[in-house]
């Protein structure tokens, strides 16, 4: 019934397989893939033909996290599966950037990219396992694919590359300092397509290491996808490119003077509209036969591409008049919005962010329920780009594919300058509005986010840029390497290299190819580029913000106390009782984990210095020699009972009240009035010992030895 096949090989520490031929053989392509007890089932399907008017690649990519494959039932009240969590659409991400350039060009069939992870060991990520398994279920399915491709995670520890660290090392990098790096790389057999990660200030050298490592790596997993192919991989599919030069060089006649000039124009608003008077009269003199093409989308984009891409490589002028290294023209504001924590208005030519930050508590970290369990984050990054930021009209609906991605870079590039949540106990929010976008607004929110948490008072360790660097790739092997690059040199360039950091290092570094890969000699020389433009970006930053700006009024205060653990039920009390009386009576908010650490909030000092001193009182013992302010709360024949210290009680004998003899304590004390103690010490039995005798009451100190004699005379 089943032909199935098996490849299967040592890949680091775990064991690679890949199979097909027994599961879901409808479709196109189905691999699983399995790496140590971590199985993803990948499954390709694609249409035979384009529909008509078609002029893109109608490319689908789902990444599906199953909870069943943990062992754990959905969260929340609806126990099934909903719409995907930020690592799913990360992850479709992830898999969509290096193998959509691999496709025949041409080809605009439908193709669909279904990973479904059917079991995850805890260890190993399936991200990295879905990739693999995507790549070989489309090299086995037919479709026009010139892959395959593979990708590997690559941690940085002690100086040493780690090949597909565990899941336990890359979570919650910036607690731990030994692990410096969470990279993940995908490539084909000769270069580099897709890059992205999160590091901790590493230097240029050491993150071209990391990748190039990682390209290493990959290279038997790419033998093992083409081993399978071999064996089980159906007829390609008969797709011949179209011929469409006839085409181009009637929209060339009749365009191209039109669109050159267009090109000429720097202010963005008025070369759009250019360009599209000159794709219009293009379209005016083609005949009804060539307007009707399917193809003539992919002609105006080639003229288009030839004119900007030739004018840059052969006279290193770009169209907005910028040599290949210029950064444009940055206004950096802090300070803007009189009612937020933090605010800054980052703009960098016709690129603008707004970037606000909110500080918050405890109780508004954000739960994250995940595959390998449940955990919170104290730091939040939430990027918008509305319609209007490009002066379109479009619909605004929730958050799609692209904000979750700028968004996560953005988030990635400012973690590692975060102080330690020891230190600065507070839940950070940034949201990045972008108000103008011609270029990269991703980086413009890192530039925007550094400089509002700073406005909002967080201890960050370093100032962090950002800046997007492009490539443009000629036939005969010559390129030129763009530093800050506009929106048209990113739609019709071949690479999106984006590179964010301190003056110390590299703290996010993402790249997307559109050709079949880059050299390591290119990437080099894009990492040097970026640093100058990075080192530019950070000095014209500093003008607007040298350093943490005053905490502002309407954000929470939080002081942090430790307790010994074995005192936490006393602080809570009884179903609460003891912590909501705490939290009545003071005004602040208290937030205790099981470690002892006590977060105590609230934007009124009084307010968090009386919950400060309440739960002080209920976990603190009394010293031995200590003088403290007590009532007295009951008057028996041989003495008093006073309240000095929270809930406990001690006993000042008769003989301890006055420096002369009494004839009953009530002659000078009653009940409720405030006295001052000194702890005398534990009796036998360890009842408190107090003297009021020794301690003056009207100052509260301590009666030196030679009046005390003097009174006892």
């Amino acid at each position: 019934m089943f032909n199935v096949t098996t490849k299967s090989m040592q890949w680091g520490e775990e064991t690679l397989t890949l199979e097909t031929g027994k599961v879901a053989r409808q479709a196109d392509g189905s691999v699983i893939a399995t790496l140590g007890e971590t199985s993803v089932m990948a499954n390709v399907t694609f249409a035979r033909e384009q529909k008509p008017g078609q002029d893109f690649f109608p490319l689908t990519v789902h990444y599906q996290e199953k909870y069943y494959a943990a062992g754990k039932v959905p969260g929340g009240f609806f126990k099934r599966e909903a719409r995907p969590t930020e690592k799913e659409t990360l992850t479709a991400r992830l898999i969509d950037r290096p193998i959509r350039p691999l496709f025949v060009p041409g080809f605009k069939n439908e193709v669909l990219v279904m990973c479904t992870v059917l079991s995850h060991d805890l260890v190993n990520d399936p991200d990295i396992v879905a990739m693999i398994a995507a790549s070989a279920a489309l090299t086995v399915s037919g479709v026009p694919f010139m892959g395959p491709i593979a990708g590997a995670r690559v941690g940085y520890e002690d100086g040493e590359y780690v090949l597909n660290p565990t899941v336990d090392d890359m979570q919650d990098l910036r607690l731990n300092p030994e692990q410096r790096l969470d990279l993940v790389v995908a490539g084909t057999k000769d270069a580099v397509m897709m890059v992205e990660s999160e590091a901790y200030e590493l230097s240029e050298a050491e993150m071209l290491g990391a990748v190039n490592f990682a390209h290493e790596q990959i290279q038997p997993v790419i033998d093992l996808i083409i081993a399978l192919a071999e064996e089980a991989a159906k007829e390609p599919f008969d797709f011949q490119p179209p011929d469409y030069s006839d085409l181009f060089e009637a929209v060339k006649a009749a365009g191209e003077e039109k669109m050159r000039a267009a090109f000429a124009i720097t202010d963005k608003q008025e070369r759009t509209s250019a360009v599209a008077a000159a794709r219009e009269a293009i379209k005016e003199a083609l005949t009804e036969e060539q307007l009707e093409d399917s193809n003539l989308g992919s002609a105006m984009k080639k003229l288009e591409a030839g004119i900007l891409r030739g004018d840059v490589v052969k006279g290193g002028k770009r169209i907005d008049g910028r040599s290949t290294t210029d950064v444009r023209a940055i206004v950096s504001e802090t300070g803007l919005l009189p009612r937020t924590h933090g605010s800054a208005l980052f703009t960098r030519g016709e690129t603008q962010a707004l970037a606000v930050t909110t500080l918050g508590t405890g109780d508004d970290e954000q739960f994250i329920d995940a595959l390998h369990g449940n955990f919170k984050s104290n730091f939040l990054l939430h990027y918008n780009f509305p319609p209007y930021s490009v002066g379109e009209v479009g619909r605004v609906g929730s958050p799609g594919r692209r904000e979750i991605g700028h968004g996560k870079l953005a988030w990635r590039a400012l973690q590692a300058v975060l102080p330690a949540p020891t230190d600065f106990p507070y839940t950070i929010r940034v949201v990045s509005e972008i108000t103008e976008s011609n270029g990269s607004s991703s980086m413009a929110s890192v530039c925007g986010g550094s400089l509002s948490m700073m406005d909002a008072g967080v201890p960050l360790k370093a100032p962090v840029a950002g800046v997007a660097m492009g490539l443009i790739l000629e036939d005969d092997g010559s390129y030129a390497i763009l530093t800050d690059i506009l929106g048209d040199e990113d739609h019709l360039g071949d690479m999106d290299f984006k590179v964010a950091g301190t003056e110390n290092g590299i703290t996010s570094l993402q790249m997307d190819i559109k050709v079949a890969g880059i050299t390591s000699e290119i990437m080099e020389k894009a990492l040097a580029q970026a640093k100058d433009g990075r080192m530019h970006i950070l000095g014209e930053m500093a003008q607007a913000l040298s350093e943490a700006g005053e905490f502002s009024a309407h954000a929470p205060r939080i002081e942090t106390m430790q307790i010994p653990t074995d005192k936490i039920r006393e602080v809570i009390g009884s179903g609460g009782k003891v912590i909501r009386e705490i939290v009545e009576t003071s005004g602040a908010k208290v937030d205790i984990n099981d470690d002892g650490i006590i977060k105590i909030a609230s934007s009124v000092a009084e307010s968090i210095q009386k919950a400060y001193d309440m739960i002080h009182s209920i976990v603190a013992e009394p010293e031995v020699g200590g003088i403290y302010t007590g009532k007295v709360v009951k008057i028996v024949d041989f003495g008093a009972f006073v309240n000095f210290f929270g809930k406990r009680d001690g006993l000042v004998h008769v003989s301890q009240i006055e420096n002369r003899r009494l004839n009953h304590p009530s002659d000078v004390l009653k009940e409720g009035q405030e006295v001052k103690v000194k702890l005398l010490g534990f009796d036998d039995r360890g009842k408190v010992r107090l003297s009021m005798k020794v301690v003056d009451q009207e100052t509260g100190e301590e009666i030196p030895r030679e009046k005390k004699e003097e009174a006892a005379d």
